[in-house]
């Protein structure tokens, strides 16, 4: 594919370059880049402000002196000039395309650290502002190694500083046996044998893990929602297997809770798996007290930039397993209701059940093994300690 290169150039007290590469030929984008700002925070802390016309799917890298944060499906926006407030350490902002992700580069005066999490913050829309990424930073120490924070994270092996909680849930259950593959097997099976597994090695990795069920029983998806919080689960993994009407579609998926689905397929889908036990999604009249409250204020911002932080080095994780990948973005956001509590979490969809080459997969003990570890992989890989 041929490129173009545009460079728009803004004096702001500060030289600012934008350097967009755009396709002549547009790909078709979820998301598009709508502002990018700068400001001031207590503390002499730089804010960046990133917002987006659709909840963004991001990762986070740091080169010498600079902060890249990487969207997915994301197109950029040409004729963006940031608004950059004086005095934060960020000098240049660009922009850079390479096919559907969207790098935002920071070029900065001074080195930082890595950016704890409780220092990034995905906000929804609010009033004439659309989704917002929002990174709180100040100079460090010293520079953070050019590698992505999920592939950083990922090569990490030792033991947790303290056994942190997983609540592993395998979909389904009892009399709802989930999709079921031409050959006849069934979607609850084989995730209940894949959440064994894992458990077993995480167990065995130095986590504290728990199952939803541990056999054929069938459990409202509230119920097991609330098994996250009563435990005091760190992380909440569902396991699921996928259906498409074309069988050629393959691979897995990763998703995070969100109140607008992030494209149709995700839609429907969040409607097959909470048809599970017609819970209403748009309502909090199924779960506890503390936890609506919980839902309703800002934590729900916390726990969806953790959600999407663990899956995003999940799909890394899965690539890197050479596990094929469902078509899409890395990361796909929709009302589940599993996922309805404060506690970070992902729904994984294993592969397709409907796919006749990817039933016999998900059926044998040696590529359960290969997604058992995957997901060890993402979870040590996870940044727990923020």
């Amino acid at each position: 594919m041929q490129f173009t290169r545009r460079t728009l150039l803004k004096v702001t007290g500060l030289t600012t370059v934008i350097v967009a590469l755009l396709p002549r030929m547009a790909f078709a984008a979820r998301n598009s880049l709508r502002t990018v700002r700068t400001g001031i925070q207590p503390g002499n802390k730089t804010r960046l402000v990133i917002e987006t016309a659709e909840r963004p799917s991001y990762s986070i890298s740091y080169p010498a002196n600079q902060l890249v944060i990487t969207l997915s499906n994301t197109a950029a926006n040409a004729s963006l000039a940031p608004a950059m407030a004086s005095g934060t350490l960020v000098t240049a902002i660009t922009q850079i395309q390479s096919g559907d992700k969207l790098q935002i580069v920071a070029d900065l005066a001074k080195p930082i650290n890595e950016i704890p999490r409780d220092s990034i913050m995905l906000l929804n829309p609010n009033g004439d502002n659309d989704y917002r990424l929002v990174l709180d930073f100040a100079a460090g120490s010293g520079a953070v190694a050019a590698a992505t924070s999920s592939a950083k994270a990922s090569q990490k092996t030792t033991t947790p500083s303290r056994k942190y909680v997983v609540v592993i849930d395998a979909g389904h259950g009892g009399k709802d046996p989930g999709c079921i593959g031409k050959g006849g097997t069934q979607e609850k099976v084989v995730v209940l044998s894949v959440a064994k597994k894992l458990k077993n090695k995480l167990d065995a990795a130095g986590f504290r893990t728990y199952l939803t069920r541990s056999n054929d029983t069938y459990l409202k998806l509230a119920h097991r929602a609330s098994i996250g919080e009563k435990k005091h689960a760190d992380l909440f993994l569902s396991l699921h297997a996928n259906a498409n009407p074309s069988r050629a579609m393959k691979g897995f998926s990763i998703y995070t809770l969100s109140e607008k689905a992030s494209d149709e397929e995700a839609a429907k889908l969040a409607d097959a798996e909470n048809a599970a036990d017609k819970i209403d999604v748009s309502g909090f009249e199924q779960f506890d007290k503390d936890i609506r409250i919980a839902l309703s204020s800002l934590q729900q911002h916390a726990v969806a930039a953790m959600s999407v932080e663990y899956a995003n080095g999940a799909a890394s994780a899965f690539k890197r397993a050479k596990i094929t990948q469902q078509p899409g973005p890395d990361v796909r956001h929709a009302p589940f209701a599993v996922l309805r509590s404060t506690v970070p979490g992902a729904l994984i969809e294993l592969g397709h059940l409907s796919n006749a080459t990817e039933e016999k997969l998900l059926k044998s003990s040696a590529h359960q093994d290969k997604l058992v570890a995957a997901i060890v992989k993402s979870v040590q890989g996870y940044n727990f300690d923020v």
